[in-house]
């Protein structure tokens, strides 16, 4: 969710510079089910153009409707849309409709906390009851500030609150510079995770080489940043260098990432594994378990755009910790 945020603040800056009043639209509760859940954002700008999704498509146009009253008073309301008889989703959404226009001290806030990689909370007050109220609207609780979307707003504690926790943005270390890597920086990108390339400084490739790439690395393995490494990141192995993937692996032994990937066959991975263990004979056996290699699920994946899928679906699994299966097996919800 956070990088959802990311990407709305970056249209805020760019919508205030035209002059262009916002208006952010929240889910906030829900009844039933539906397409997405409590907490998808989507910024309404006052030509019309929007910014994100709070469902699958048919709820947007309402949302847009019914934000023109915020635009003009700038005062907040809760909508419903009763998707029962028009989504098949069996459910009733809450949407918070507020006038966001954070200001310096927000944005600077906003940007240190996302350099830092902390972890912030979002806390949205309102009434499950159609209609307009000024005492509606959203902070953000950063550390031990508040501060919230809209200047002056001031949360009345006897509204419903609807808090969500949000973590550092997922960042995913891609080490490769071959034509798979630049598959699975795209589709990583896509699903909104900060990507950094890592190649071997001979490499004649730069981050423009990768599209989506968030950041480039051309270093030796004994230079890898491991002081960014934490529990929000992902690390794959795309080499497709026997030698280098035994430095790196060498290098990362200490590491503690929610996933570390490595392509190639079971074989190959073996010998890998015996020949670390020689280099390195005090390496822990949790890490040697904890490699997803070969990387990926299996999903009869052969082009790079399949093995890119089948990667990142694998990712997903690990760090959501579910297991993965067919949904037409899954007899609770689907997001149970």
């Amino acid at each position: 969710m956070t990088h959802e945020l990311k990407k709305i603040i970056r249209e805020y800056q760019s919508a205030t510079s035209k002059g262009l009043k916002c208006v952010l639209a929240t889910v906030v509760a829900l009844d039933g089910s539906s397409y997405r859940r409590p907490g998808v954002r989507m910024l309404i700008l006052e030509d019309g153009h929007m910014i994100g999704a709070v469902s699958g498509g048919c709820v947007e146009k309402e949302v847009v409707r019914q934000a023109q009253s915020v635009f003009t008073d700038e005062i907040s309301k809760i909508m419903t849309y009763d998707g029962r008889y028009r989504l098949g989703c069996e459910g009733i959404l809450y949407i918070l409709l507020e006038a966001f226009r954070p200001d310096k001290q927000f944005l600077e806030t906003f940007e240190k906390t996302l350099a830092t990689r902390k972890h912030f909370k979002i806390r949205s007050f309102f009434e499950k009851k159609e209609g307009s109220n000024a005492d509606y609207g959203s902070t953000v609780v950063f550390g031990q500030e508040e501060l919230p979307f809209q200047p002056g707003f001031h949360a009345q504690e006897e509204h419903e609150a609807f808090e969500q926790n949000m973590k550092p943005c997922f960042k995913l270390f891609i080490i490769g510079a071959e034509h798979d890597t630049v598959q699975l920086c795209s589709f990583a990108a896509m699903a909104g995770w900060e990507v950094t390339i890592v190649t071997d400084p001979s490499e004649e490739k730069n981050i423009l080489d990768f599209d989506g790439a968030h950041d480039f690395l051309g270093i030796l393995p004994e230079s890898f940043p491991l002081g960014e490494v934490d529990q929000h990141t992902a690390i794959i192995l795309m080499n497709h260098s026997y030698s280098k993937d035994l430095k790196y692996l060498l290098t990362l032994k200490d590491s503690k990432p929610i996933y570390l990937g490595l392509l190639g066959p079971y074989r190959r991975r073996e010998k890998l594994f015996g020949e670390l263990m020689e280099l390195s004979p005090e390496i822990s056996y949790d890490f040697l378990d904890g490699i997803h290699g070969p990387a990926g699920l299996n999903i009869g994946a052969e082009t790079p755009q399949e093995i890119a899928i089948s990667i990142i679906a694998e990712i997903l699994s690990v760090v959501r910790k579910k297991q993965p299966m067919l949904l037409k097996n899954k007899e609770t919800g689907i997001h149970d």
